[in-house]
């Protein structure tokens, strides 16, 4: 028996890739880790974790309005973005030494280095110029913001990684893209007091979300200030004398800003890998082919996460981690299940939704019941803010089985955590109203709506 360094090599160091390395060295097994950048990965670093303090730091004018209503008297306030870009970086290396330190405390080694396959068994790491042999090897590698050379000015631009780390926070602000990241980044600088537009080239922001969700996100957001072009695209960017940026967008419009942030999507890092010279098969997207166990056309060789290219969500990669430790580490083959994810976006206000939009139950059942209600949430009462809620069940009229549930609202990425329980579990709309409410919350409305307001057989509305 070929006797290797490693009984697991692990390339990259995000979430997917140090919970697989932690929980095989766990496990008894040698584990090695490879990161060139910093361990965390995408979530941690540039994404979700910091996305998600920056949509809190955003959130305090509205907060700070509203408690008005309530009887406080709140004084002028003031925002150092410095502060909170230097907090944010603390939070972060905080989080990036404990994801080392747990893969280091359950008996694996860590490398700060970029990695390349040189064959099926053998890694030859970039910074320590060594190479090191496995037994499997698993590539977690994630992915990057899709850049847009076709476009001229593209160099003037800035992706999501850089704003986040921006040297002063910008007066206005073009974006472009219409998916949860551009969405998202819009609603917080538009929070931060930044003038801000939204330009996205398809019919309405968020697609493969539930419509109803859509459209009225797309509406309060204009409401508060956002201007949204859809429909458009820039067809160039252009630095000015004075510094700033104009960038021309589809009519002919030509906008003024001090920022222009790309948005429109994500690919897979798998470049100067090595990978085409073992002959790890890619897709047209450069993202890596697995069988549905995570393996490559390769056997001892497996990728989960963003690199490839199944799900693009943090829990997922998770998810996909611990199957992979179940089918190569432990005699139990177990697929990842993709079905039934919930997910958020932290839009303000917020987006949480779990299962089958509207649109594609409808293709898929010819029966179909909506349960829907808008309302103004109890917070916004006093405070005078016109802003609804909105929460809207799918269900399969014959079965009753609860096939989506989408909610608009504060808290709706909470809620759709709790409700994928239920969605998962396949209960009926029968089991929502036999559950007793909890008043007064907003959340029982989803147990409340026991009259569908309306269906939809066959395709027609009825």
């Amino acid at each position: 028996m070929t006797a290797y360094d490693y009984d697991l090599f692990v390339i990259g160091g995000g979430s997917g890739g140090v919970r697989a390395a932690r929980v095989a060295a766990a496990l008894g097994k040698r584990v090695g880790i490879a990161e060139e950048y910093r361990y965390g990965g995408t979530c941690v670093i540039r994404g979700c974790v910091p996305k998600k303090l920056y949509v809190y730091a955003s959130q305090f004018p509205e907060h700070f309005a509203d408690a008005a209503g309530y009887g406080w008297t709140v004084p002028e306030a003031s925002f150092d973005w410095p502060m909170l870009v230097a907090n944010k970086d603390r939070e972060i290396a905080r989080l990036e030494a404990i994801y080392e330190k747990n893969v280091k405390g359950a008996g694996g080694e860590t490398f700060h280095s970029r990695a390349m396959l040189v064959d099926p068994h053998v890694v030859h790491l970039l910074g320590d110029d060594r190479t090191v042999t496995a037994d499997q090897i698993l590539i977690a590698t994630g992915g990057r913001p899709a850049p847009h050379p076709a476009l001229v000015g593209h160099e003037h631009c800035i992706f999501s990684n850089e704003a986040f780390d921006l040297k002063q926070l910008p007066k206005a602000i073009m974006v472009e893209g219409g998916g949860y990241i551009a969405v998202e980044f819009a609603n917080i600088f538009h929070g931060l007091g930044v003038e801000t537009t939204l330009v996205y080239r398809g019919k309405e922001i968020l697609s493969r979300f539930d419509m109803d969700l859509r459209r009225t996100l797309h509406e309060t957001m204009e409401k508060k200030g956002v201007r949204i072009l859809c429909h458009a695209v820039s067809e160039w960017v252009r630095k000015r004398p004075d510094g700033r940026l104009d960038a021309l967008v589809t009519g002919g419009k030509v906008l003024t800003v001090d920022q222009v942030m790309l948005a429109i999507g994500r690919i897979p890092n798998t470049e100067n890998m090595g990978l085409e010279g073992v002959g790890i098969e890619l897709s047209k997207t450069g993202a890596i082919n697995v069988d549905k166990y995570s393996r490559t056309n390769i056997d001892n060789i497996w990728a989960i996460g963003d690199v490839t290219n199944r799900v693009q969500l943090t829990p997922v990669a998770i998810h996909e981690a611990m199957c992979f430790i179940e089918t190569a580490f432990k005699g139990n083959p177990t697929a990842p299940d993709h079905d039934t994810i919930p997910t958020a976006v932290f839009s303000q206000p917020e987006i949480g939704t779990v299962g089958l939009s509207e649109d594609e139950a409808v293709k898929r059942f010819a029966d179909i019941e909506i349960y829907r209600a808008s309302f103004r949430p109890m917070r916004h009462t006093l405070s005078g803010r016109d802003e609804k809620m909105l929460m809207k069940l799918v269900v399969d009229g014959a079965s009753r089985k609860v096939l989506g549930a989408h909610i608009l609202g504060p808290d709706a990425g909470e809620m759709a955590q709790l409700l994928g329980i239920p969605l998962k579990a396949g209960l009926t709309k029968e089991d929502f109203d036999r559950t007793m409410a909890v008043h007064p919350t907003a959340a029982e409305e989803l147990v409340t709506m026991y009259k569908p307001t309306y269906r939809v057989k066959d395709g027609e509305r009825v």
